[in-house]
């Protein structure tokens, strides 16, 4: 996407990239026998929180037509289930948890007495991973100016989920407080339950901050509430902000591809695609303090919402979900580029 006018000095790199990233069309889950492959050596060794907001455009229906405002959904991407151990027990016996400290005896904890055959799991999360959590959580609270609720099920888990809510009470206290309050927005921890269903009753504009799993399970029904995965970004950020990841939602639409490699004409939706560079060339910004990439990555978004929204220039998925089915409807992938790249340079015009 060429544009007019003088060059924007971006000081330090966005990504850097060794050979052709696409070479394979595929998402690779890190499973055991893939880790080599992937040169993979450590999984979730950044200890980050990933984000996920809803780009909104009004002209697009939404499923929960209440749902004005953007819900952000903040999952803790460390531990829990995705760390667990677990096995099928075979038969009768007795299942026991042993802690043993690096200076002491160890501790012994009765879980159950099998008298058949069952399943178990085992999973764990450490302060320092939930202190982080929290402390992402409290900034991109603060950074969208919403309020934040914790959700967990501490009532059953009174221990686990004990722990997420108390380090999050304790590092609001004491860090947090005062700035949420000089923003007029507030910080609640609320039952799972309760919240999902307040979520659903309400017109949004909140952050949640979820375990894990909750996290896993509740972004994607908030996508889908408004409107499509192609309108969801997706962020991972650590505590200390300094490293960051952004990326499209969605998957990588291997079919559209494989249609594109035959000749014909795709309608792909880009506009996850492209905010997830324009969030990262806003935090390259911001750390480099250089305000035109800044200014260019938040006219880039506006661009993209304002062909479909005031235009009516859009991809099929967008048509379709607007209750149109004829190809007058929606445009190619190419066209709605184009359209994209004509309205930036007019909005680049009187910001730059």
């Amino acid at each position: 996407m060429a544009t007019e006018g003088p060059k924007i000095k971006v000081k330090n790199p966005v990504v850097e990239l060794d050979g052709d990233e696409k070479h394979s069309v595929r998402t690779v889950k890190p499973t055991r026998p893939t880790l080599p492959w992937c040169l993979i050596t450590n999984i979730n060794c950044s200890g980050g929180t990933v984000f996920r907001e809803p780009i909104i455009i009004p002209r697009v229906p939404r499923l929960v037509p209440g749902w004005t405002k953007p819900i952000i959904i903040g999952r803790h991407a460390f531990g829990d289930q995705y760390r667990a151990t677990d096995r099928v027990i075979p038969g009768p016996g007795k299942l026991e948890l042993v802690y043993t400290p690096v200076n002491g005896e160890p501790e012994t904890v009765k879980v159950y007495d099998f008298q058949g055959g069952g399943v178990t799991q085992t999973q764990y999360n450490t302060d320092e991973s939930i202190q982080g959590f929290a402390h992402a959580s409290f900034q991109m609270a603060l950074l969208k100016g919403l309020p934040l609720y914790m959700s967990t099920k501490n009532t059953i888990l009174k221990k686990y989920d004990g722990r997420f809510k108390d380090i999050f009470q304790e590092i609001y206290e004491s860090t947090y407080k005062k700035d949420f309050e000089a923003k007029n927005i507030w910080y609640e921890h609320r039952l799972i339950d309760d919240m999902v269903a307040q979520m659903i009753k309400s017109e949004g504009g909140f952050v949640m901050a979820l375990k894990n799993y909750d996290g896993d399970v509740q972004s994607d029904i908030v996508a889908q509430g408004f409107g499509s995965l192609g309108l969801m970004t997706s962020t991972l950020t650590t505590p200390s902000g300094e490293a960051f990841e952004s990326e499209a939602a969605h998957g990588t639409v291997t079919r559209h591809y494989r249609e594109r490699q035959k000749g014909r004409e795709t309608s792909t939706n880009p506009i996850a695609s492209i905010f997830a560079w324009t969030r990262g060339l806003v935090q390259r910004g911001k750390l480099d303090e250089t305000p035109d990439v800044v200014a260019f990555a938040e006219e880039l978004e506006r661009a993209c919402i304002e062909v479909v929204n005031d235009e009516g220039i859009m991809t099929k998925d967008l048509a379709l979900a607007c209750g149109r089915k004829d190809r007058d409807a929606w445009v190619t992938t190419k066209e709605y580029m184009a359209a994209v790249e004509r309205r930036l340079k007019t909005n680049l015009k009187s910001r730059l």
